[in-house]
Formats: structure tokens, sequence, C-alpha cells
């Protein structure tokens, strides 16, 4: 499949899903080099057709990996992934935390309190407030965040959730 280097909405699609593929160059299969159907760059048929050789036409782990350019691990995970939710599983997710879990209604209300009594608290006098009353280590930036976002309310409200 002939690339071209100037804008390619497909690839800026895959990108912003998450399923662009970090190392097309390493999928090694004869249908990704060959056929423009199949795209090395999309990390979801990548690794379902890696699954499907497996399951479907007896190739071993060992060599789908090494034709698709993943490790046995990643093999593994992706069949659990696949077999618990089906092609969305095999759609990478976003790593890390899915929400503030840190800034509890409680400690939003904490920061909220201590900038009502003292507004020249900056986030740093903030992190060893919360720290001391609650025993969470917060990012400076985190409190700055939830302050600016507590600014775009209107007055008298509490910090967003």
């Amino acid at each position: 499949m002939a690339k071209d280097k100037r804008f390619d909405p497909k690839v800026e699609h895959l990108r912003e899903s998450g399923s662009l593929h970090p190392r097309p160059q390493d999928v090694r299969d004869p249908l990704f080099r060959e056929n423009a159907f199949f795209d090395p760059r999309d990390l979801v048929q990548v690794k379902y057709e890696m699954l499907r050789r497996v399951e479907r036409e007896g190739q071993t782990v060992t060599e789908a990996v090494a034709a698709f350019g993943f490790a046995r691990p990643s093999f593994y995970k992706s069949r659990r992934s696949f077999q618990k939710e089906g092609l969305c599983g095999l759609i990478p997710k976003k790593r890390g935390p899915r929400q503030q879990h840190k800034l509890t209604e409680e400690v939003r209300a904490f920061i909220q309190q201590a900038r009502d009594q003292d507004s020249q608290l900056d986030a740093m006098d903030l992190v060893r407030l919360i720290e001391k009353e609650f025993g969470v280590i917060v990012h400076p930036r985190t409190v700055e965040r939830a302050l600016q976002r507590a600014k775009k309310k209107p007055r008298g409200t509490q910090l967003p959730g």
C-alpha cells in the first residue's frame, strides 16, 4: 500500500481514537504488505488478524506474534480482551485514573473553605494543608486546575467534581 506523506484523514482518525499502530513497520505479514485492504497502521485490524490466524487458521502463537510484530504477552492480553469485549476489546484503553480520584467532594470542599478563609493561599499551600488534613498527597497542578475550574463557576458554588 503506497503511503502518502501528506495529510491522511484515516491516520488522523486512528490517532484520535488511540488505534494508530505505534510500529506499523513491524507488521511483516504478507497480507498487510501486499493488499491495500489490510492496513498495518490500524492497530485493531492488526490485532484482530493476528488472533484470527491463531484461532481459525491454526497458526502458532509464536508464528503469529512474529508476523504481526507483537510479543506473546500482548497476544494473550489481546485474546482475553477480545473474548471478554469483542472487537471493542482490541481498542487501546487510556491509561491512568479515569477521574480525579484524590480530589473527593470532601477535599474539594476543604479547598474552597481554605480559599474562602485566606484568598492568598497558593496551590503549594493548599497541597500542604490537604496532606496534613487528609493524609493525601496531591500534585500542585491538580489543585491549580481545580481552582481554575472553580473560577469558571458562579460565585459561591462548590468546586466541580
